[in-house]
């Protein structure tokens, strides 16, 4: 390959990246504020890519995104119902919403699994559009970007956002929700409405991260979200090793790099012709090391004074 495709590719593994980092940024929000695994986060990613997609269709590119989350919202309004009203756990309320947006998302694509979008109008070819139709030089330079300027205003606005929101009442009742729910019923702030919130914020950007893709692949079919929690927390681990203290704006643009790092991660198994089923194998073995990381860097001094321990009674014996 010549240097001019590794920059391409590296391009491409970047805009894939920051795209899925809205769905890690969900996460973020639900898993790392709220204490609540959102197990949803396949079904919902498909729904925000389905329903962006019927409205770019229907000619309405614009309106594709905060259709997308909106869809999103209603989807993780469902699963903190279950939660907070129902009495189903956490964990099977999300199971089962994401179940359930199976046949939601089928529906929603008029009982098909697949959606072409070569011919359709979307956020990127706008942009194009209008960049090429610009005289300015410095437009023009920017002109092989117009895909990774959109990303990366809607990560900006989305870590802007996460920023701004939780440092409000509001957000600061999310936030205490997730760390001590029994204090915060004590203080007279509702649980409920708060997890409600958190949930349906959350999938706001989970939504939004479906739309995007759906739009830059210019297809959807029914599995476009298939294992999109397993990336989104594995990339929060990641980044939680690179950033692991700091304000809110810092560990959101840790959670980014660790999307980005997870892409670059799966484009290198790529070049390396590994066959397309091992990848989900490969994101399992990256939770793994994620999660486990720390704790065997912590426990790495016990296990070489024990193996140096084994390794002095074997030469003592040998010895003797």
């Amino acid at each position: 390959m010549t240097f001019a495709a590794y920059l391409n590719l590296g391009q491409t593994a970047l805009e894939l990246g920051l795209i899925s980092a809205l769905t890690v940024l969900s996460l973020f929000l639900s898993y790392s504020m709220l204490n609540v695994c959102d197990l949803s986060t396949d079904g919902c990613f498909t729904l925000g890519a389905a329903v962006g997609a019927v409205v770019a269709l229907a000619g309405h590119p614009y309106l594709s995104l905060p259709a997308a989350m909106l869809a999103g919202v209603v989807s993780g309004f469902i699963t903190a119902l279950l939660q907070t009203r129902m009495g189903v756990n956490s964990l099977l309320a999300g199971i089962i919403v994401n179940t359930a947006l199976y046949s939601v998302n089928i529906a929603v694509m008029g009982n098909s699994s697949v959606l072409n979008m070569n011919r359709t109008a979307t956020v990127f070819t706008l942009l194009q559009s209008a960049m090429k139709s610009s005289t300015s030089p410095i437009v023009q330079a920017l002109l092989p970007y117009y895909k990774l300027i959109i990303i990366l205003i809607a990560v900006a606005m989305v870590i802007m956002f996460l920023s701004l929101f939780l440092r409000t009442r509001l957000g600061l009742a999310i936030r205490a929700t997730g760390d001590n729910p029994d204090m915060v019923r004590s203080s007279s702030i509702n649980p409920a409405f708060t997890t409600t919130i958190g949930l349906c914020v959350s999938n706001a950007f989970t939504g939004l991260s479906g739309c995007l893709l759906a739009e830059y692949n210019k297809s959807v079919n029914i599995d476009i979200g298939s294992g999109m929690v397993t990336v989104a927390l594995a990339s929060l681990l990641i980044g939680g090793v690179f950033i692991r203290r700091g304000g809110i704006p810092i560990r959101a643009i840790g959670a980014v790099l660790g999307a980005i790092v997870f892409r670059l991660v799966y484009t290198i198994a790529l070049q390396l012709n590994m066959q397309a089923y091992m990848l989900k194998a490969v994101s399992s073995v990256i939770v793994v090391i994620a999660i486990s990381g720390p704790y065997l860097k912590g426990e790495m001094p016990t296990i070489l004074r024990k193996l140096g321990i084994k390794k002095a009674g074997k030469e003592v014996r040998k010895h003797a």
